[in-house]
């Protein structure tokens, strides 16, 4: 997920684990029928992104694309990057919020959903 947005002064400091509270939290979200459906899929959080202006990235094979051939797969991967979403945010509030949305967002993808029709979703 691609997401920028200016601030004026300086980086919030929220510490890694508590920054993992906070996907934890919104991961919490995930209404259980949905989240039940999850398979095969690992969210970490990683400090930097491999480009630019990352928040979120997903990795993997969607469960609307895996078929009967699907076994001995490594995990599909969801990372969240915390400096770049801490470099947007003025508020832990605001680090909410962007976590929740990357969260949602990425797991979309594990679910096959693409980014079009995330942002006719309104994400």
């Amino acid at each position: 997920m691609d997401r920028t947005r200016c601030h004026d002064g300086g980086v919030i400091d929220v510490p890694l684990r508590r920054f993992e509270e906070l996907v934890a939290d919104a991961l919490d979200t995930i209404p259980p029928e949905l989240a039940k459906l999850m398979n095969n899929v690992v969210v970490v959080v990683v400090d930097d992104p491999p480009e630019p202006g990352l928040l979120g990235l997903y990795t993997g094979i969607p469960l609307t694309e895996r078929g009967d051939w699907y076994s001995g797969v490594l995990p599909d991967r969801i990372e969240i990057y915390r400096n770049p979403t801490l470099e947007i945010c003025e508020t832990e509030d605001e680090v909410v919020e962007e976590v929740t949305i990357t969260v949602v967002h990425e797991i979309a993808h594990h679910f096959g959903i693409d980014d079009a029709r995330l942002h006719e979703l309104g994400w």
